[in-house]
């Protein structure tokens, strides 16, 4: 009996190695997008927001991502497609409004007002809950169709558990780099203190750097999203054009390939965000015109 066991746990661990492997690119996104969400918070705060953003990661993921997928998967597939377009839009919808503010955009009240912990924490699990959405389904694609409900499950729940260690481990690490910086500013020996100090002044630069990394993330994972979603429901246009233009580079390397296909798919997420951030604030400024009127009455 023991030995059996052990052989299904070997082969639910092996499944989740090879099927976690392709979610590689969207992990680094998730884990390049998290660190802007702490930003500008009490450094006191900084690992209890991680903590709350890795426990909100963690209930996505095995409350509402793996039980519905399962679910959709045996009963409603053709629902998943759909889903997913939704989530590709609004990471195209957020980073495009990170796009717009780099060119002085503003969107509403309270951009220079301390930010809420709430609703800080609430839109990083929010946005968690697509990209997180996008790693298990590309795992549960991954996994062998015979694999069985019960080892579906265990391998969808140990790259569940792995991925949420992985991202906000090294999230967690990053904002407190500075921390161990300062510290190390304080040392009574010169080369720890220099190399503290350059730490300390580099990390500005490293969370723009992050900053940027994030946002094109957004829109490359978003964009990618809605093309092949698209793709798979309605409308083969955008796909095709991608496929046409990744096979015309095709011969020149799979990086020059791949880096092709990142820029397309993030210029096309880049539109759709600008589309739908359009009429967001369309739909909003109306809305602020109709308020005085209806409250007159």
């Amino acid at each position: 009996m023991s030995v059996g066991l052990l052989a299904v746990v070997d082969d639910i661990l092996t499944a989740a190695v090879k099927a976690s492997a392709k979610t590689a690119g969207v992990v680094i996104d998730d884990a390049a997008v998290t660190p802007q969400y702490v930003q500008g918070v009490l450094p006191a705060r900084e690992l209890p927001i991680v903590g709350k953003i890795a426990l909100g990661s963690l209930v996505n993921k095995f409350v509402i991502i793996i039980p519905i997928a399962l679910l959709l998967t045996a009963f409603a597939p053709w629902v998943l497609p759909w889903l997913l377009i939704v989530g590709g839009s609004y990471l195209c919808f957020e980073g495009a409004e990170k796009v717009m503010e780099w060119f002085g955009a503003e969107h509403g009240p309270g951009q220079d007002e301390p930010r809420n912990e709430r609703k800080l924490v609430f839109g990083a699990i929010r946005t968690d809950l697509i990209l997180s959405t996008e790693i298990m389904l590309i795992s549960l694609a991954s996994l062998d169709a015979g694999f069985g409900l019960w080892m579906t499950f265990g391998a969808l729940a140990v790259i569940a558990l792995a991925m949420t260690l992985l991202v906000y481990g090294a999230v967690a690490l990053l904002v407190k780099i500075d921390d161990v910086g300062m510290g190390m500013a304080q040392s009574s020996a010169a080369r720890v203190r220099s190399t503290g100090e350059r730490i300390v002044r580099s990390m500005p630069t490293v969370f723009r750097i992050i900053s940027v990394i994030g946002t094109v993330a957004m829109l490359w994972v978003g964009g990618h999203l809605v093309i092949a979603n698209l793709a798979e429901t309605i409308w083969e246009g955008p796909y095709n054009l991608l496929h046409t233009a990744t096979h015309a580079v095709e011969s020149l390397g799979p990086v020059v390939e791949w880096v092709i296909d990142t820029a397309l798919s993030g210029l096309f997420g880049l539109v759709v965000g600008l589309i739908i951030a359009g009429i967001v604030f369309m739909a909003m400024r109306v809305m602020k015109r109709r308020a005085p009127v209806d409250a007159s009455h």
